[in-house]
């Protein structure tokens, strides 16, 4: 009988950009190996040994994945965690103090308390289209900074902004052009993109982030969908305060991205042109209405990904 199964362990992996630091509950085991391929691989040497129920690491940006990656490769139990949920659960336990072993040991402990749900990694092609989508947001965001400060500088300046524009501009197709081969290689995510590029409104863009980002689109109830991308109103009520519902949680990236393909939809789709009017006539602000276009938007196709419906504008009216 394994000892160490019945002892129901846990493991914590704080990420470092030079070393990850583990700890190994309930046995009070900890120790730092190179945040590299050497490092990891001589880590999972060692937990191996200790059979874990879970391995949990935060999902703190890129730094982790090596490692989350060779755990699956490993088939190891790997957990990648909010910070945000490891974080409230250290204000519940009133932990205060922070250093590396004891993030590591705090992670551990949330694992076991907790017991979240295993992390599901997607496919190779799957992650590269949710990465392209990402970089494209950004190099977006460093455009608009750019054009920004055009406004403002002198003009004498803008023969230093120019060059920078023309080479965005040139990256932003590049991986456009990227995003669309991906899909038209892959007969499962062709079928998906003509149905969402059927609603006018969504474009490659849009329908890649839901490919890659939304997976289960399709798959859920529609309430879990609205959930799931952070577009269901939150009620925040106790006692006689009635609080103003808000959205919350979710996934950020698809929600920005569904938003913009929302502000298109509403000037060539009629179905969201005459919901964003209704609502904005009924005296709710315009943000208000915009999310909750999109919230009718997300309904409407995780109904059409289930059925293998494509958009039929009567059915989207009711």
């Amino acid at each position: 009988m394994n000892t160490n199964t019945l002892q129901n362990i846990n493991i914590g992996v704080d990420t470092g950009k030079s070393q990850l630091d583990i700890y190994i509950r309930p046995l009070a085991l900890f120790f730092t190996v190179p945040n590299s391929d050497k490092g990891i691989k001589q880590a999972l040497t060692s937990i191996k040994k200790h059979n874990p129920q879970r391995i949990v690491i935060e999902a703190t940006g890129r730094l982790e994945m090596p490692f989350v990656l060779a755990c699956v490769e490993a088939k190891l139990p790997i957990v990648r965690a909010n910070p945000v949920h490891i974080k409230r659960f250290a204000g519940a336990i009133g932990r205060r103090a922070k250093n590396d072993r004891l993030d590591a040991e705090l992670i551990a402990h949330y694992g076991e308390a907790i017991q979240p749900e295993l992390t599901i990694i997607k496919a190779k092609n799957i992650r590269l289209m949710s990465d392209l989508v990402i970089r494209r947001n950004q190099l977006l965001s460093m455009q608009t900074m750019e054009k920004n400060r055009m406004q403002i500088l002198p003009k004498t300046l803008h023969s230093t902004i120019k060059p920078m524009l023309t080479a965005m501009k040139n990256q932003i197709t590049k991986l456009e052009e990227k995003l669309v081969k991906l899909i038209e290689d892959s007969p499962e995510y062709q079928a998906k993109n003509t149905i969402l590029q059927s609603v006018p409104g969504i474009g490659n863009i849009a329908a890649a982030s839901i490919i890659s980002n939304v997976p289960e689109l399709g798959y859920i109830t529609n309430k879990q969908a609205a959930s799931l991308i952070g577009v269901a109103p939150i009620t925040r009520e106790s006692g006689r305060y009635k609080g103003k519902r808000v959205i919350q949680g979710g996934r950020a990236q698809v929600r920005t991205v569904l938003y913009m393909a929302m502000m298109s939809a509403m000037q060539c789709n009629p179905v969201f042109k005459a919901t964003y009017s209704r609502l904005v006539d009924a005296g709710k602000p315009k943000k208000v209405a915009i999310i909750a276009c999109v919230r009718k938007m997300v309904v409407i196709l995780n109904s059409m990904l289930r059925d293998g419906a494509m958009w039929d504008e009567n059915t989207a009216k009711s």
